[in-house]
């Protein structure tokens, strides 16, 4: 059974960091796309970045140049280093694993707030 764990969630002042982490079990990971999405209140849940199994990445527009995402397949493990955070990037934040046809996978998410 597939199962992603985050932390690191947290409440944070503006223009702080944070650094999320997702790990997975269940499953060998370095042949997947792994990524992250965040929801914030009353809102869709919105991509904000992703690295495939060859690490290329691609973000949101909103989070390019304050957001890295980073893999440890070794660790089945991803990261989101998370600066100059803005009140705006309050949200729950979900791990995702696309394994292909063979499905995808969400965890259970983590909280960001951010306090102007």
């Amino acid at each position: 059974q597939v199962q992603l764990v985050e932390s690191g969630g947290a409440l944070v002042q503006a223009g702080g960091s944070l650094r999320l982490s997702c790990v997975a079990s269940g499953i060998v990971t370095r042949l997947t796309t792994m990524g992250w999405y965040r929801q914030g209140p009353g809102k869709q849940r919105d991509l904000v970045a992703t690295i495939t199994s060859s690490r290329s990445t691609n973000y949101a527009d909103s989070v390019k140049g304050r957001f890295t995402i980073t893999r440890d397949n070794a660790k089945s493990t991803v990261y989101l280093q998370m600066d100059s955070l803005k009140p705006e990037d309050t949200a729950i934040y979900y791990c995702n694993l696309d394994d292909g046809p063979r499905g995808a996978y969400w965890g259970q998410g983590t909280q960001v707030t951010v306090s102007s």
